[in-house]
């Protein structure tokens, strides 16, 4: 077999997305010189264990490094070059300047093909004492241990974070795993921005459960070395003096290579790229957390600092570099998953918020089903909230809380954005069944079941924020059973329990809509129909009563 041209390939930067490029392009081209520059002491690492190692959850350090220089090397015939920074690029002649980071030795290295993967760095904003001992962030490594000795050797015993995202929420436990008592800072009125607020609420209400001194609505001012320690000042007072701070606000690109050589940017500092990941430039590509991205759902660009999207980045570069011209990017949808404590939170597709914000119009549901069937030990509700198009029903994206079957459930809709399947579709979705794991009918069937019952006007959905809005007051309807009226209904509200529904139809008005109530809605749905089906303007009111107190937590 003749030989083909072997192309020179120099990646810059590893982990997610410049690592998995490289092993995927010896996979698909033997015959490629390809040279990987990282500057940090490690080319592949686990980031997303970095809080569990602070913790002490993963023990070994060792256990966090998935592949080291001389395992590309022997196995991929690989040359990776830790301590190396690329400090420029000269496009016309087709060369990066390379400094080594131990001996300042500058050298310049040529390519065919240049990848760039500079990933993205924590936000330090300019604040007053940012820089005092004892405040980290946490993206590499060396920073977990850090943070790891300074526990240690100062013995720790409070710490603040801040930023309700990802990192924080997990440093926030895993700091208190380590019997540390813990103030978590956020400036936002709900943690984990990218969801809704009230599918955020019971996660935060467990936080706070679980000892976390949870501070929402608060900008953090400055920091103060202080005789019993540091102190975080905020826009509402200071916060008791501490041993440890964790800088977990967000990230921000790492662009400045690319800028410097007059690759396209975004406004927020991303590099600009096509379906294939070229820069502006078709000798370079770039991909992970630097780039910018579409949204499947919106078709809206954006910034999506994940390693799932940034692995597959790196594939797709491989290909398309090794020839496979029909290798594209088809974009990202937002699916993620936290867990704090007990408790996992799981998302894909963007928020309602987002999605309104974007002028992208969209209908939800809401329900609460068992993550398994009730009548096996040990069944745990799922906060679910599932958005789709009012029109045909396309699926957009859904959300949920709980302690059991979260991520499952949001994995089948994250593969139904990706299939841009429709409700109706995930009706007849067959999903895996036993008594320990679901139900005959799955949260996801039945979410679907309630969607795709509004848009056949079967059992139209209303929703709670809508009552103070609506045109005409509508009468609301409890069918609720008397001992759980006792636990609260709304002034004014009629109140006829679902199995004296038929004998008492005519206590309720046929010239004005109702808004039916129950539990968790599906009594709400029984009743619906057949008030509908009796000729009165009844209406779903989605989640029920438990959806009130959800929203008013």
């Amino acid at each position: 077999m003749a030989e083909s041209k072997a192309q020179r390939i120099l990646i810059v930067g590893g982990v997610a997305g410049g690592a998995s490029c490289a092993a995927r392009l010896r996979r698909m081209d033997e015959f490629a010189e390809i040279v990987v520059f990282e500057k940090g002491p490690y080319v592949s690492f686990a980031n997303c264990g970095l809080p569990y190692h602070t913790s002490g959850v993963i023990k070994e350090e060792a256990s966090l490094l998935l592949a080291t220089p001389e395992k590309f090397r022997a196995q991929f015939n690989i040359d990776v070059r830790t301590h190396f920074e690329v400090t420029g690029i000269d496009r016309a002649a087709k060369t990066v300047e390379v400094t080594n980071t131990q001996t300042g030795e500058v050298t310049t290295e040529a390519y065919d093909k240049l990848v760039l993967s500079p990933g993205a760095e924590p936000i330090r904003p300019p604040l007053p004492g940012i820089d005092l001992p004892g405040i980290f962030t946490v993206r590499t490594v060396p920073d977990a241990r850090a943070i790891r000795e300074w526990i240690d050797t100062k013995k720790v015993r409070r710490a603040v974070v801040i930023g309700g995202g990802f990192i924080g929420l997990e440093m926030a436990e895993n700091l208190a795993h380590r019997g540390i008592a813990c103030t978590l800072i956020e400036r936002l009125p709900q943690v984990m921005p990218p969801a809704d607020e009230e599918m955020v609420r019971p996660l935060q209400a467990h936080l706070r459960e679980k000892g976390i001194d949870l501070r929402l609505e608060t900008s953090v001012t400055g920091f103060e070395q202080r005789a019993d320690g540091l102190v975080v000042t905020t826009d509402k007072g200071d916060v008791p003096a501490a041993g440890l701070a964790i800088l977990a606000i967000g990230v921000k690109p790492l662009t400045d290579l690319a800028r410097e050589a007059g690759l396209a940017l975004n406004a927020r500092g991303a590099i600009k790229v096509d379906e294939h990941m070229r820069t502006s430039d078709p000798d370079v590509y770039a991909i992970g957390d630097a780039v910018e991205t579409i949204n499947v759902v919106t078709g809206k660009p954006g910034l999506l600092p994940l390693a799932g999207p940034a692995n597959r980045q790196g594939r797709l570069v491989a290909d398309h570099l090794a020839g496979r011209a029909d290798a594209r990017f088809r974009g990202v949808q937002g699916t993620s998953v936290v867990g704090v404590f007990d408790l996992t939170l799981a998302q894909t597709g963007p928020s309602e918020r987002q999605l309104r914000a974007e002028g992208v119009a969209c209908e939800k549901a809401y329900l609460f089903p068992g993550h398994h069937v009730g009548y096996y030990p040990g069944a745990e509700p799922i906060y679910f909230k599932l958005l789709f198009a009012p029109g045909d029903g396309r699926v957009l994206g859904a959300q949920a809380v709980g302690k059991a079957g979260v991520e499952k459930r949001i994995d089948v809709i994250a593969m139904a954005i990706q299939m841009k399947a429709t409700v109706f579709d995930l009706e007849e979705a067959e999903l895996c069944y036993a008594p320990q794991y679901g139900a005959a009918k799955d949260p996801v069937n039945m979410a679907a079941f309630i969607a795709a019952n509004h848009l056949r006007d079967e059992s139209p959905i209303v929703h709670w924020e809508a009552l103070e809005t609506t045109a005409s007051r509508p009468v609301l309807l409890d069918v609720r059973n008397p001992d759980e009226i006792a636990g609260g209904v709304l002034e004014g509200t009629v109140v006829i329990p679902l199995p004296e529904l038929r004998a008492r139809l005519g206590e309720l008005p046929q010239d004005r809509p109702l808004w039916v109530i129950c539990g968790i809605g599906q009594r709400s749905h029984y009743a619906v129909r057949l008030l509908r089906q009796k000729g009165f303007d009844a209406y779903y009111l989605s989640g029920g009563w438990k959806m009130k107190n959800v929203l008013g937590g």
